[in-house]
């Protein structure tokens, strides 16, 4: 698995992270102290691990679908 070279956390450690939100009663201010990352981007990973669980832990491409002509 390719993971992005600018990425903080791999896909099993932001699963671990929002899990830690969901289940183990972090506060996501205290999960962005422990992940080294912003309680912003702590927000968004609970959401996408609600929304498609495992898999939406995965890097997606920045690119734009379409590009704009």
């Amino acid at each position: 698995m390719n993971i992005h070279k600018n990425a903080r956390l791999t896909p099993l450690r932001r699963e671990e992270m929002a899990l830690a939100v969901i289940e183990g009663g972090f506060s996501k201010a205290h999960a962005a102290r422990t992940y080294g990352v912003s309680a912003k981007i702590v927000a968004r990973w609970v959401e996408r691990y609600k929304a498609e669980g495992s898999k939406g832990m995965a890097d997606r491409s920045s690119r734009p679908t379409v590009m704009p002509g």
